[in-house]
């Protein structure tokens, strides 16, 4: 069944609110203060984007102040409370060290419509000393699809220190290792090609990727030579990636209807090299005949 379509346009309003509906969503209480989301992504439509590109910046400054308002209005006493016949409930809420680090992105999902506000928040929770572990990412993800609002949670483990390089297993053409929203993890290359992404009902992937919409559905597909050993990567994305820093040409061409072509366009990948996926998530690649 078709979801219902949006009736109209997001407005800097309602992106303002949805920004302060992530944040009261993710408040975490300590015992003696209440910790807030420092970190948001705002993603829309792309024409959304493009009509209020010219005010994304003083729509950041307004959420800013709105957001201080928030807080002002949460920590503010009720009257039993001023009067001292009460004791506050829950502890202050204390505004992020480094200030609201706010983006507005273009979404790159299939599927959305002009309307649909997706938002990605990070709060950085204190560390566990006493336990000997680093400090934990919560994620706060707020939508607004055809008017319908819905919110998750993710807790992300610390990360733990690079280990030694994993030997390949048996039959593997090159080892792939990368950190996602989930962990540290190594992928062996058994075929001659494999797709990465964040993958998606209509999208298979070798390598499913836990991360910002910023990586595509399929981002990009790896494929080796069976007669020269050579690897050739293939850019299907719409925020592009990186060999070794360097752009990979995107075999993608969008046409004025938004329907997207593949050029067939490939770039040669060295036999050590690192990917980069928009800039968001980063791929450490090396064939196995090169040790």
């Amino acid at each position: 069944m078709d979801r219902p379509t949006t009736s109209h346009p997001a407005t800097a309003r309602e992106i303002i609110l949805e920004i302060v509906r992530n944040m009261r969503e993710g408040l975490e209480p300590l015992h003696y203060s209440t910790l807030a989301p420092a970190i948001y992504h705002v993603y829309l439509h792309p024409e959304d984007l493009e009509r209020l590109r010219g005010i994304v910046t003083r729509i950041i400054e307004e959420a800013r102040r709105a957001l201080d308002a928030e807080l002002d209005h949460l920590n503010r006493a009720g009257l039993a409370e001023k009067l001292k016949l009460a004791r506050r409930s829950q502890p202050r809420i204390v505004p992020p060290d480094g200030g609201w680090q706010i983006r507005v992105l273009e979404n790159t999902d299939d599927g959305i419509e002009p309307g649909d506000i997706a938002i990605y928040s990070e709060l950085a929770l204190p560390a566990k000393d006493d336990l000997g572990a680093g400090s934990m990412t919560k994620r706060i993800t707020t939508r607004r699809l055809a008017g319908v609002e819905s919110v998750a949670q993710t807790y992300d483990q610390p990360s733990t220190p690079k280990a030694a390089p994993a030997p390949p297993v048996p039959g593997a053409v090159a080892v792939i290792d990368y950190e996602d929203n989930t962990g540290r993890k190594t992928y062996h290359m058994t075929k001659d090609q494999i797709v990465v992404g964040r993958g998606g009902r209509d999208y298979w992937t070798d390598i499913k990727l836990e991360t910002l919409p910023d990586v595509s559905r399929e981002h990009f597909r790896l494929r080796r030579d069976p007669a020269t050993g050579q690897f050739f990567l293939k850019d299907l994305s719409r925020l592009g990636t990186t060999i070794n820093g360097t752009p990979a040409p995107s075999s993608v061409e969008y046409s004025e209807t938004g329907e997207k072509r593949d050029r067939q366009q490939e770039a040669p990948v060295p036999p050590q090299s690192r990917i980069g996926l928009a800039g968001v998530v980063f791929l450490d690649f090396r064939s196995t005949a090169n040790g």
